[in-house]
């Protein structure tokens, strides 16, 4: 890692979000207010939501894990290289997570049995807890 990714990752922090989240395949679109993610393509809609708000989806199928959802603060974003760096360190640690962007920040979507083992990967990184 060069000295420039080491400062970047030294200065952002990470913050684990409070609830328990189901990825879920639904059949019609939902409202968006409830929910942290909703994608659609040509194929299908899936839905990432807190559990306690999947009542009101009309779901197909559920990932049958519970799923955590950290948040990750770049001081600098759009960083070429830093989710290659998170996801590998995540990897040494032998286990997977999946990744969402959005505009200004990365999500990191861990398996709830699996938080502290990417927490504990994150702050080996570098990256400081935020509280």
């Amino acid at each position: 890692m060069d000295s420039k990714m080491k400062k970047i990752i030294s200065t952002s922090t990470f913050l684990v979000q409070p609830g328990e989240f189901w990825y879920v395949k639904v059949s019609k679109f939902p409202d968006s207010k409830k929910h942290f993610m909703i994608s659609q393509d040509s194929d299908e809609i899936t839905v990432l939501t807190k559990k306690e708000n999947v009542q009101e989806l009309e779901i197909i199928k559920k990932n049958p894990q519970d799923w955590k959802l950290i948040a990750l603060n770049l001081s600098a974003p759009f960083t070429a290289g830093f989710l290659a760096i998170v996801t590998s360190a995540i990897a040494k640690e032998k286990t997977n997570s999946l990744i969402v962007s959005t505009y200004s920040k990365d999500y990191v979507i861990a398996r709830k049995e699996h938080l502290n083992k990417v927490v504990k990967a994150l702050k080996k990184l570098g990256l400081k807890e935020a509280k």
